[in-house]
């Protein structure tokens, strides 16, 4: 059994998405006392601070997940150098109402792939801006803006094997992030 419960938060709805494609591998790389469950955010009304005395099933969902996890790993894409609507409506519904926040404390790790140079590190930048007012401990080193290259994956959906040390370091440390915050 895992002694570590971590929530997954893609932030893409695509299908073939390459975040959910680096989040589905990642996770390979952890240790058996970690697993990993994404959690859904496609079903999410958009926020709405009148509906706070009254979450939908899909927040109150969304909410116990992010409570009953030991960590978070946030993998997001960049749009328009920002992170996109549904993450941020996601992050906004299970932090209200306020002082109710489900995030508070919660370590978290973010990494993102994209077609660009500079991968995602805009979004992870803002997004670690976001965090940081939820009081949530983001592990800041070492950064991973990732650019999706021929080799990145392997053919088994794997991380490939010319990334597989620097994704397994950033891994390493994640994992080690998450046992000193819930100590």
């Amino acid at each position: 059994m895992s002694k570590y419960q971590i929530a997954v938060v893609v932030g893409s709805l695509r299908k073939d998405s390459f975040n959910r494609k680096l989040a589905n591998a990642i996770v390979k790389l952890a240790p058996p006392e970690f697993s990993f469950q994404q959690v859904q955010i496609s079903d999410l009304p958009l926020y709405n601070q009148d509906d706070d005395a009254n979450q939908a099933e899909f927040v109150k969902r969304l909410k116990n997940e992010i409570k009953s996890a030991q960590g978070i790993l946030f993998v997001t894409p960049e749009y328009n150098r920002s992170i996109p609507g549904v993450l941020k409506n996601a992050i906004d519904h299970a932090s209200r109402p306020h002082g109710q926040s489900a995030w508070t404390g919660k370590p978290a790790g973010i990494l993102g792939v994209s077609t660009g140079a500079t991968g995602t590190a805009m979004a992870q930048q803002h997004l670690r801006n976001i965090l940081a007012a939820l009081n949530v401990p983001t592990l800041c080193q070492p950064e991973a803006f990732i650019q999706l290259k021929d080799g990145l994956f392997d053919g088994a959906g794997n991380i490939g094997a010319d990334s597989k040390q620097f994704m397994q370091n950033w891994m390493d440390r994640y994992i080690t992030w998450v046992k000193k915050h819930t100590a």
